[in-house]
C-alpha cells in the first residue's frame, strides 16, 4: 500500500464523515422514516457484501484478515439491520396510534 493511495483513501472517509454528518442534520424530521428503510436497504446490501467477502479459504486452521474483517461487518450490519426496523417500526406505529386517537 502506496502513502499516496492511504492519503487517498483516508481524505475520501474523512469527506464521507462530514458530508454525512451536514446531510443527516439538514433532514427534517418527517423525512426520517423514509430515510430510516433507504438505509435499512443499503445496510442489507452490505450484508450480501460483507457475506460474500467472507467466503475465505481456511488454510491450516487460520483465517485470513479479510475473513474477519467480513465477520465484523456482517455483525455490525445485521445490528444496524434490526435496531432500524426496530425504530422504523416504532416511528410507523406512532404515527397510526395518532391516526386513530384523531379519527
Amino acid at each position: 500500500m502506496t502513502p499516496e493511495f492511504l492519503i487517498g483513501n483516508m481524505t475520501l472517509f474523512i469527506l464521507a464523515i462530514f458530508l454525512g454528518f451536514e446531510l443527516i442534520t439538514k433532514v427534517p424530521a418527517t423525512l426520517h422514516t423514509p430515510l430510516m428503510s433507504g438505509a435499512n436497504a443499503i445496510s442489507g446490501i452490505s450484508i450480501i457484501g460483507a457475506l460474500i467477502g467472507s467466503n475465505v479459504v481456511y488454510d491450516n486452521g487460520n483465517t485470513e484478515l479479510s475473513g474477519l474483517l467480513a465477520f465484523v461487518a456482517v455483525v455490525l450490519a445485521m445490528i444496524n439491520v434490526v435496531g432500524g426496523f426496530a425504530v422504523t417500526n416504532r416511528m410507523l406505529n406512532m404515527i397510526a396510534g395518532k391516526k386513530r386517537r384523531g379519527a
